[in-house]
């Protein structure tokens, strides 16, 4: 079994107005005992998202997790010249299991006047898994532009053709060195704070159809629950941010053959640890 947990975690502040890393560590923990777990909302020596701490989230984070080897994709890198430390926020990547190779995809943030946003990135990790390589992705779009959540959806869907193309038609492999081939696999799950909804367009475009015969990919929570709505994974306790209630933003979606080896897809609707919950994927692989 392979469990994989994603989560937004504000940067550790939860609807109590309480900064706390180790809080939210325990309510991991908690939820169940993952391989892999992704978070989004990272900071790292940004003193105004953690209550003026301006703490290394990504070293503490690390230290809490022990045994679990950290991959932390920046989408801000930004030079102050008030500190020696580079400012960054973005999202991490913890695993136990064996990862193979680790790629940080820049999303796109095409110009939309008027409208305040801020880069993204999307995480890549392909880990070894008892039943082969598995590809794991994370990331979180931006919330204020539907058009540059559009076009970050477009651009993830065409990652994920651009690497199953690459695997039908390979180039030369010399065997060695950079040029040689590592398992990228088709075989995927993509995880993480989407800050859409599912009956959005954007929704539809990353689940919309490929070509050259790669199967569209596939939500977990459809998989298993058929048309019942998705549980809520934001605004449950938080009304001040969303006033609108508990909804779903947040997502498991994994690639067609993945479908029959999920086992349980659960989301903590009873932590208020941060503004969003926490959501756990059990997969037989």
């Amino acid at each position: 079994m392979t469990l994989i947990l994603t989560w937004n975690i504000q940067c550790g502040l939860g609807c109590d107005g309480v900064h706390d890393l180790t809080r939210i560590s325990e309510h991991i923990k908690d939820t169940g005992d993952p391989d892999v777990i992704c978070l989004q909302e990272i900071s790292r020596f940004m003193a105004e998202l953690d209550a003026g701490k301006g703490e290394d989230q990504v070293k503490i984070l690390a230290a809490l997790f022990p045994g679990y080897e950290c991959f932390f994709g920046a989408a801000l890198n930004q030079f102050d010249e008030r500190t020696p430390d580079r400012r960054q926020f973005g999202n991490l990547i913890l695993s136990r299991l064996p990862v193979l190779q680790v790629f940080y995809h820049p999303l796109p943030q095409p110009h939309d006047a008027g409208i305040k946003h801020m880069a993204r990135q999307l995480s890549e990790v392909v880990v070894e898994c008892p039943s082969g390589t598995l590809r794991i992705m994370t990331t979180h779009l931006e919330y204020h532009s539907s058009k540059q959540r559009s076009a970050q959806a477009k651009a993830i869907h065409d990652l994920h053709q651009q690497i199953c193309d690459n695997i039908r038609w390979p180039g030369l492999n010399p065997g060695s060195g950079p040029y040689n081939h590592i398992a990228r696999p088709e075989t995927s799950v993509v995880c993480g704070d989407f800050n859409f909804t599912p009956d959005s367009v954007e929704y539809e475009l990353l689940l919309s159809s490929f070509r050259h015969q790669t199967k569209p990919l596939r939500d977990v929570w459809r998989v298993k629950n058929g048309d019942q709505a998705h549980a809520p994974t934001c605004g449950i306790f938080d009304e001040r941010q969303w006033p609108e209630g508990p909804h779903a933003r947040d997502f498991f979606f994994i690639s067609d053959d993945l479908s029959p080896r999920v086992t349980e897809m659960s989301v903590n609707v009873a932590t208020d640890a941060s503004d969003h919950q926490p959501m756990l994927l059990n997969l037989n692989f």
